[in-house]
């Protein structure tokens, strides 16, 4: 199925653009049943995130509807446009804040910067899935080398 994409257009009114996403979704629901929203930001919402939580939690809830977001950390100085945020949090806090969002959307966040991958919830699944593949080997080569022992 298809995925909505959020657009703020310039501004960080996600309730605005959440809200218009999935009312979409509503009137027509036969046609767009989307399991996913993807959030492409850099910063925090206008909004505070306990409100943007609370409501992203009750639209997404009885359906298979997903909110992911993908924190892009850039520079100071990367906006050049001079337009000052409604709302301001440094990269720390605006992750905290999406990955109270994300848990209350039943999604996954990814934040990533210039430097790489700073925090993505699908590499920890993969990393914890190949710890658990070697713990799993590493149980086996020990249970062969006591089978070994014991003929």
């Amino acid at each position: 199925r298809w995925v909505l994409s959020l657009q703020c257009r310039g501004s960080r009114n996600f309730m605005s653009a959440f809200r218009q996403a999935v009312e979409v979704d509503f009137k027509e629901r036969d046609k767009h049943k989307s399991q996913g929203l993807y959030l492409l930001t850099t910063g925090i919402p206008d909004q505070e995130t306990h409100t943007v939580s609370a409501y992203v939690a009750e639209a997404c809830r009885g359906f298979d509807l997903h909110l992911h977001v993908c924190l892009f950390s850039v520079k100071e100085d990367a906006d050049s446009s001079g337009i000052v945020p409604a709302r301001y949090a440094n990269p720390t806090e605006t992750a905290l804040a999406f990955k109270e969002i994300v848990q209350a959307a039943n999604g996954r966040f990814h934040w990533f910067g210039e430097a790489g991958i700073f925090e993505s919830d699908d590499i920890t699944v993969i990393v914890s899935e190949i710890e658990k593949a070697n713990n799993y080997s590493q149980k086996c080569a020990f249970l062969v080398e006591s089978l070994k022992q014991r003929s």
